[in-house]
């Protein structure tokens, strides 16, 4: 049986995990997907029959975050994703070949898997002076790119490079950076940008995809609704200091100690699209908010030429509950106050007039 014509199931069968790994695995994968209880069955029912995806994965101009990130994912584990999961076929990176042989799993996938296999793209190719500032197997990367996309169930775009430009697309960028979907426009392509991705975004995107047979929910964006459907704001745990008006104002200060909003400092959370402050970093750890520096906005399209990681974003008005709670209760007593003199001045007009009234019956 060819490597990928064999399934999860058969491969981690032969290295010895039981059933019952099998199906907590797949329990734990449905978890980190945001999937229901009975998605863990269509998990193992997937896994158990369908043949590996092939994959090609390629890179073009960028820093291999996008890779250091993916292989420190826990759930599921990267080796599983790799080497039981997917077929991976051709990762530059990673790949015992090279030269000509390498080159020559690009062409065996175009005939063998056509119309079936999905093109991972970590970085992007520039286009200046015909690609020339890209070049991979002595070829232009955009060449490349094109070629292999041309067969290809789908694209991913890995990270902001591929997604977005990144700081390679930076102004005024000389080379002409250029995002993948400005260059692939004839195929389905699934943005998973930020700076690098968070791991379990990666796998889970790969996951989904093998199990389901499809590509995720994706936003108007091009992003998978799973992971960037909310702001890192909304859920981020130091959200109720700044509904509560607490910020940090200066590094080290006291309310940085107290663990206070981060807005003030140029947080980037309340206009930021990721999982950061749910599935968060190193096996679900931390992230960079819980560490005590802001959101520095990196899954954003341009984020590089958006001026300082250290300017406010703008004046968001929050709610100021305890900033405020006095001059709130000051207005309210004033307010209760005059309502007060109001309605004696009233009642004593009553009064008044009540007399007059009598004393002009008696005459």
């Amino acid at each position: 049986m060819g490597a990928a014509t064999e399934t999860f199931y058969s491969v981690i069968r032969r290295q010895g995990i039981t059933r019952r790994s099998f199906h907590k695995f797949c329990s734990l994968t449905a978890t980190s997907l945001g999937l229901g209880a009975l998605a863990a069955s269509r998990i193992a029912n997937a896994l158990e029959l369908k043949p590996r995806v092939p994959v090609i994965w390629m890179h073009g101009l960028e820093c291999t975050c996008c890779s250091e990130s993916f292989i420190r994912s826990a759930h599921p584990l990267v080796k599983d994703a790799v080497l039981s999961m997917i077929s991976l076929d051709y990762d530059d990176t990673i790949m015992a070949a090279a030269g000509h042989q390498a080159e020559a799993i690009l062409e065996e996938t175009r005939a063998k898997h056509k119309g079936q296999y999905i093109l991972a793209v970590e970085g992007n190719p520039p286009l200046n002076e015909g690609g020339m500032f890209c070049i991979d197997g002595g070829k232009p990367f955009v060449e490349k790119l094109k070629m292999m996309a041309e067969d290809a169930m789908a694209i991913i775009a890995w990270g902001a490079c591929a997604s977005w430009g990144c700081v390679q697309a930076a102004k005024p960028n000389p080379t002409q950076a250029t995002p993948i979907d400005k260059v692939i426009t004839n195929k389905p392509i699934i943005k998973v940008p930020g700076c690098p991705p968070i791991a379990e975004v990666m796998t889970g995107v790969v996951t989904f995809i093998t199990t389901f047979g499809k590509l995720p929910e994706l936003d108007r964006q091009g992003r998978p609704k799973m992971f960037y459907s909310q702001r890192i704001h909304d859920k981020c745990y130091r959200r109720p200091h700044f509904d509560a008006g607490q910020f940090v104002e200066e590094w080290d200060d006291e309310a940085a100690r107290k663990g206070y909003c981060l807005y003030k400092m140029g947080c980037k959370g309340p206009t930021t699209y990721n999982a950061c402050s749910t599935v968060r970093w190193n096996g679900g750890v931390s992230f960079p908010i819980q560490s005590g520096h802001g959101c520095i906005g990196c899954s954003e399209d341009g984020f590089w030429d958006k001026g300082s990681f250290y300017d406010r974003l703008t004046n968001i008005k929050q709610f100021g509950i305890e900033k405020n709670a006095d001059q709130i209760g000051m207005a309210a007593a004033g307010a209760v106050g005059a309502a007060v003199a109001a309605h004696a001045a009233v009642t004593a007009a009553k009064r008044l007039a009540n007399k007059r009234d009598d004393a002009n019956q008696d005459h």
